[in-house]
């Protein structure tokens, strides 16, 4: 190889302190150890995680482009709490995004996207039977998604499904998704997506991803209100 050639290529990037710190606070809002509307204070995070506030201040932007975290008014950054506009804007991009990953995925995917699918599900069906937590069904959900979403090998389609999934995942957590609606509804709509894409069959995987797309706002805004009812009662 010349010397032209080898300044073509860079070292692989290692992860930063900062992508660290931001994988940390994402699983602590996934998990629910931070709380929606919750301030998060980056001079304790910094004590609690041992590090300067530079990392911190870092990663807290790249949940605040993520839409895990919001800055208000008054400078400080709390835990997003996503309102009845966010959901609705979040599942129509959703539906526009999945809608077209299903298409794609009918055209490019092979046997190594459709086993990667499929292997996702059959984790869904024993997870299910042997008991799951509702950090573990929404990962599996997640994950079914973001395989088809890469399935059809549509670079730009998968580079805004990145930046929309963290929030979708919040999304998943603010229902009980790991109650018999998982183990009876989403495991067997998922299935049919798939079946549909395997036999090639466009109209019925877009009509079933339209289905499993609605059933799934629905049953979301339905928590919502009931959380919200909660709240002001």
């Amino acid at each position: 190889m010349d010397t032209q050639n080898k300044r073509m290529f860079t070292p692989a990037k290692k992860h930063t302190l900062s992508e660290d710190v931001a994988a940390s606070l994402r699983d602590a809002i996934f998990s629910g150890l931070l709380s929606p509307g919750e301030q998060i204070s980056e001079e304790a995070l910094a004590k609690s995680l041992t590090t300067s506030r530079g990392p911190i201040r870092d990663a807290l932007s790249q949940l605040e482009h993520e839409g895990l975290v919001i800055t208000r008014d008054n400078r400080r950054k709390y835990v997003a709490r996503l309102t009845r506009e966010d959901l609705e804007e979040v599942y129509s991009l959703r539906t526009v995004l999945e809608l077209l990953a299903v298409r794609e995925a009918l055209r490019h995917a092979g046997p190594p996207e459709l086993n990667e699918m499929q292997a996702i599900l059959d984790c869904m069906v024993v997870d299910s039977r042997a008991g799951i937590t509702e950090k573990q069904a929404a990962e599996l959900d997640i994950n079914f998604h973001d395989a088809l979403c890469r399935a059809g090998k549509h670079k730009r389609l998968y580079q805004i499904w990145s930046d929309l999934h963290q929030q979708i995942q919040v999304v998943l957590l603010s229902r009980n998704v790991a109650n018999e609606d998982f183990r009876e509804h989403v495991v067997s709509s998922h299935q049919s997506i798939l079946d549909a894409i395997r036999d090639k069959n466009e109209e019925r995987a877009i009509a079933l991803m339209q289905t499993h797309l609605q059933a799934s706002y629905k049953r979301i805004i339905a928590s919502y209100d009931q959380a919200s009812a909660s709240v002001t009662v």
